[in-house]
């Protein structure tokens, strides 16, 4: 893995577990989801008109049938997060649907896209997923939860975030369809399919703004902006080292809720964090 993709992967973990923090703080439903997405559809309206003009996109049923199975990927995921948010921690369903992704996309990535991992990668793979375990608690997980709920949701999230990260890496690499454009036009797909929802509980939708607009405007630029850096990692990264390495933002939320949230941070999560690093250091010396 060259610099330039682990630097383009390490800021957009900044920006993911920023933009997670403050869905959980929102502990709102899908009309939030809808108000971030109008948000996005606004703010990089411009950025897509620009970049039209001084790149051509090719536009066939191909891409089209891509860039709509994404949205529905993606919808389906931003809803069923802000649901597991509600319902659980987030020191619980982050880190169990980020640890359960990359293991799943990095299985899938060799009978997909024939991608290969030596022996080295496959320990780094091994250590990140370890590290995600230790931080979400482990096994003492189930014994603290109310239910295993939230645990089921972090784990259908993990699986969404695969079947996303497959499908778009799919998008970008082999049909060729521009990240750019591809997570615009994912994200005014999705806007859409919203939007009739929106309208019948506008009244809602209107309190969430009131009450969360600092964190709808926050997701807004940062979820795409974070997501786009990823994509266009992908165009020259395997996927099965890009999905591991972007778990780097559970450490990052780690932090965010020692300090932010005022968690304890502890000799747990100092291990697990040193186990993520070498892991990402051996999943980088890998390729």
């Amino acid at each position: 893995m060259s610099l330039l993709a682990f630097s383009l992967i390490f800021l957009s973990a900044c920006m993911h577990a920023t933009w997670n923090y403050l869905a959980k703080k929102s502990d709102s439903g899908s009309t939030f989801v809808w108000l971030y997405l109008t948000v996005s559809t606004i703010v990089y309206a411009p950025v897509i008109i620009i970049f039209s003009f001084f790149q051509h996109f090719n536009i066939g049923w191909t891409e089209v049938l891509f860039i709509i199975g994404s949205a529905i990927l993606h919808l389906v995921y931003s809803v069923t997060l802000q649901k597991g948010y509600k319902v659980g921690d987030l020191s619980v369903i982050y880190p169990i649907a980020r640890g359960t992704g990359p293991l799943l996309v990095a299985i899938f990535a060799i009978f997909l896209f024939d991608e290969q991992l030596n022996w080295i990668g496959v320990v780094g793979v091994a250590l990140i997923v370890i590290s995600v375990f230790i931080l979400s608690g482990g096994f003492q997980v189930i014994k603290k939860a109310n239910s295993l709920l939230p645990i089921g949701y972090g784990l259908l999230i993990g699986i969404m975030i695969a079947g996303y990260t497959l499908l778009d890496k799919g998008a970008v690499s082999i049909v060729f369809v521009s990240p750019l454009l591809l997570n615009y036009a994912s994200i005014l797909g999705q806007f859409l399919l919203l939007s009739p929802v929106a309208k019948k509980q506008w009244s809602q939708v209107k309190s969430d703004w009131q009450q969360h607009r600092k964190e709808a405007i926050g997701i807004g630029i940062l979820n795409p902006l974070a997501y786009i850096l990823i994509l266009t990692t992908m165009m020259f990264t395997p996927v099965s080292h890009v999905a591991p390495v972007r778990e780097v933002s559970i450490l990052i939320g780690a932090i965010m809720g020692t300090y932010l949230l005022r968690e304890g941070f502890g000799i747990r999560r100092v291990i697990a964090s040193g186990t993520m690093v070498l892991g990402i250091i051996a999943l980088t010396l890998s390729g």
